[in-house]
């Protein structure tokens, strides 16, 4: 512990001694009641510092993050609860939310994500057709001018606009190809480039 955490420590003693000593010199005919209080009080403290301190394990379980490993340069994926891998990227500066599908060929948006990301739907072609869950579907080819992942960056990226309904857009292996190596470890996909 630093010098500033001593400092905090012993201001928040004297502080919740202060505080203390008054509702005991308040309240001294039922000190009884007032103890009883201050333990009542003390207990849903030190739970809220402990929901606190669990809430940094918990929050990757609940809602994981991608992130990059400094040191390598790698990408990591944590696995969310439903057992896919997600990763969010800036599509023309846009954040768009992707499951990664590896049997995916293409990348494959949703109409509204492409829209987010600035593919003027107008001028859209139709003519491709792709098998999904709901039969086949008719798709759309586009290109986003600036594709980037946690810092790494693409250009003129070719996805396809899905004319039918999806849940969500699919990051498939035109783009997972763009790394040299794909691993899945444990509850993690790792790219590295």
């Amino acid at each position: 512990m630093t010098g500033d955490d001593y400092a905090r420590i012993a201001y928040f003693t004297l502080l919740l001694a202060a505080i203390g000593g008054y509702f005991i010199a308040e309240n001294r005919k039922n000190i009884g009641q007032t103890l009883r209080h201050a333990l009542i009080w003390a207990l849903i403290f030190v739970g809220a510092l402990a929901g606190v301190g669990l809430w940094n394990d918990i929050r990757n379980d609940i809602s994981p993050r991608q992130s990059v490993v400094q040191e390598t340069g790698q990408i990591v994926l944590p696995r969310a609860f439903d057992g896919h891998f997600y990763a969010t990227l800036l599509m023309n500066g846009q954040p768009v939310d992707f499951v990664i599908d590896t049997g995916a060929s293409q990348i494959v948006l949703t109409k509204e994500d492409a829209l987010k990301a600035g593919v003027q739907m107008d001028a859209l072609r139709f003519f491709g057709r792709a098998m999904s869950a709901n039969g086949p579907v008719r798709t759309a080819p586009a290109r986003i001018a600036r594709v980037e992942l946690l810092g790494i960056m693409d250009y003129g990226v070719e996805v396809w606009v899905n004319d039918g309904e999806m849940p969500g857009s699919l990051l498939g292996n035109d783009y997972l190809q763009r790394f040299e190596k794909i691993e899945i470890l444990s509850d993690k996909l790792i790219l590295t480039r």
